[in-house]
């Protein structure tokens, strides 16, 4: 083997990434995710071109992917010569023309507006990136580029390590690869969490010459965008992955099966197949080996079922999507009928942290069972939305409250929702569970993907997995009666109890359905599809009781089980309810209590969240 070429690029990688890092002229970081650009990050970067050419500054504007904190997009971090980065974060283009002729042009960098710095030194009034409550819990590794980097730039990459997992895994033997994979520790997280290295020897094993390997990036959880997010800001991380894998299980051949809605994601990974083309990266004697590899882009349409590993691969070979039962598994008898192993996106971000830094390494994080990190897509009720990525065995707890920040306006954390439409809801009396695969199991839920939804006291626990059931009732591709039936069945019930037509038998009912869906369902769409309700049942059941024996909804979301009223006693007449009011429910004079016309309102709750003195309430 003959790496020269390679190391050739590394050197140069590493002397463009030095370089830049002391560039004597300005710095523009603009975080160009998808979170980024549908907050308006494309106008921020129209901004700051406009600016350098006005101010005829040579400056560079880099744009990178979602750094994690989604709550304060859209996010710019300027560094003059010198100096640090300077995070500023909700941008405008008003605002954010202020803040670079104010930093660039007369040296005041708008401290008032800044969120935190990085680099070297200090600045007085603002915290470091790594101090800020949402990041100092968290440890990155399938993370570990994201937002620092162009994702569209190799060199940004290699320069910082990348592919130097690859180089060391062509000098193991394949056998070796999967010991030093099973030696981490590392579980896939898909969901399932199956031992990753075990999995790859099943491959390995397999008779037959072809094989394949596939990156399932079909996310398709409602509040999801940990696999998304790692693609748009750091694709190549995910394809070192796919390289090393497919290197250990012997194969020449790998699809990644990603969903036609992540069009940024799609486009990135297109630009860093053909730079790993051009750096001899891809195709024929990579790194001058013997190994050859050929990775395929496969767009999914949208259907969750999908990310099911063998719906997905009938999907690939241009069928239906739809699951098939097991055994015979992938690895064996896969695509095409070909032994396939299939790891998800995040999942292959850590096979080349694993590689390039260890096993042992890897397996210092975590706990017995669970190594590692995981990613969740912290969403809903929270404070600070965004994507983290936590050690396993952290307790919900922290990253609710230390991380998320809790819930706004001083209301309660009611719940967490884990794993997604196909996990459960987690009460708040369990908020100390160690977030791993068994605990979540024991408490009814999953690890799924890393969807964490976060639930405050005017969520209706009926409704929520209502919600979900709509979405995975849909979602069945009904080639099994459980599923096709029984999803629907569920939803049935529980519009029943919604709408204050439940009978206390319906609650017993719920249940049979739900175990039936779970024990005789062909995929794991069917055997967790259940979930929501099941957990809902087991730790809301009074909730569940009060809709169907005092036909109320304590949360106000049931609109047959609730109604609004304004307490004179407190309210002020202000009359901002009015104003909010389409349908000319509320009236009352200027200054003296309002009321609500039940015959009227349509219960939009415009009025409720309006009421600055907390007048109005459900009842």
């Amino acid at each position: 083997m003959d790496f020269s070429n390679f190391l050739s690029i590394k050197e140069r990688a590493e002397k463009n990434w030095t370089a830049l890092e002391n560039l004597k002229q300005p710095i523009i970081q603009i975080g160009m995710g998808t979170c980024g650009k549908a907050a308006g990050a494309d106008e921020v970067y129209g901004v700051a071109k406009q600016v350098l050419k006005q101010l005829n500054l040579l400056g560079r504007i880099m744009q990178v992917g979602c750094i994690g904190t989604c709550y304060l997009e859209p996010m710019m971090a300027v560094r003059k010569p010198g100096g640090p980065f300077i995070y500023y974060g909700n941008l405008t283009p008003q605002k954010t023309e202020e803040i670079l002729l104010a930093t660039l042009k007369d040296d005041d960098p708008k401290l008032e507006w800044a969120v935190c710095f990085a680099g070297q030194g200090s600045v007085d009034g603002i915290p470091r990136f790594e101090d800020l409550p949402m990041i100092k819990p968290q440890i990155r590794i399938a993370l570990r580029n994201c937002g620092l980097i162009d994702p569209e730039n190799i060199d940004h990459y290699i320069a910082r390590g990348g592919y130097t997992g690859l180089m060391r895994a062509l000098q193991m033997k394949p056998e070796e690869v999967i010991q030093e994979i099973k030696a981490s520790g590392l579980r896939g997280r898909g969901g399932a969490g199956f031992p990753t290295g075990t999995k790859w020897e099943f491959a390995r094993k397999s008779p037959g010459t072809k094989k394949y390997i596939i990156c399932n990036a079909d996310e398709g959880d409602p509040g999801a965008f940990m696999d998304r997010s790692l693609l748009e800001g750091d694709p190549h991380s995910v394809l070192e992955g796919m390289l090393i894998g497919a290197y250990a299980i012997g194969c020449d051949e790998g699809y990644i099966y990603i969903r036609a809605e992540y069009p940024l994601a799609i486009k990135r990974l297109e630009i860093a197949l053909k730079q790993m083309k051009e750096c001899g990266l891809l195709g024929r004697n990579i790194l001058g080996t013997q190994f050859g590899f050929t990775i395929h882009i496969k767009e999914g349409a949208g259907a969750f079922v999908c990310g099911e590993e063998t719906a997905l691969m009938a999907s690939i070979a241009g069928g239906r999507g739809m699951p098939q039962p097991r055994p015979p598994f992938p690895a064996h008898k896969g695509l095409w009928e070909k032994p396939t192993n299939i790891n998800n996106v995040e999942t292959f971000g850590n096979v080349s942290a694993i590689l390039e830094k260890g096993a042992q390494w890897f397996a210092s994080f975590g706990t017995e069972k669970s190594k590692g990190t995981k990613t969740f897509a912290l969403a809903g009720k929270v404070v600070r939305t965004g994507l983290i990525e936590v050690p396993m065995g952290i307790r919900l707890r922290e990253i609710l409250y230390d991380i998320g920040g809790g819930v706004a306006q001083g209301k309660k954390v009611k719940a967490v929702q884990t794993g997604g439409p196909s996990g459960g809801c987690i009460p708040a009396e369990l908020f100390d569970l160690p977030v791993d695969y068994e605990s979540l199991t024991q408490a009814g839920s999953i690890m799924g993907s890393g969807g964490m939804v976060v639930m405050d006291e005017e969520t209706c626990m009926v409704d929520i997995p209502k919600y979900f059931l709509s979405f995975t009732a849909k979602e069945s591709c009904g080639k099994c009666i459980p599923c096709r039936l029984g999803t629907r069945q569920m939803l049935d019930i529980l519009n029943e109890i919604s709408d204050g037509k439940g009978s206390l038998e319906d609650l017993e009912t719920l249940k049979e359905v739900s175990e039936t869906v779970q024990k005789g369902s062909l995929c794991g769409l069917g055997q967790t599809a259940p979930n929501p309700v099941l957990t809902t049942l087991r730790y809301f059941r009074p909730e569940y009781e009060m809709h169907i024996l005092k036909k109320k909804c304590e949360a106000g979301v049931c609109k047959p089980l609730f109604h609004y009223e304004i307490d004179p006693e407190i309210c002020n007449g202000c009359g901002v309810c009015s104003k909010r009011c389409s349908v000319g429910a509320v009236t009352g004079e200027k200054k003296k209590p309002h009321a609500i016309d039940l015959e009227k309102c349509t219960k939009c709750g415009a009025c409720y969240e309006g009421c600055k003195v907390r007048a109005i309430r459900i009842c």
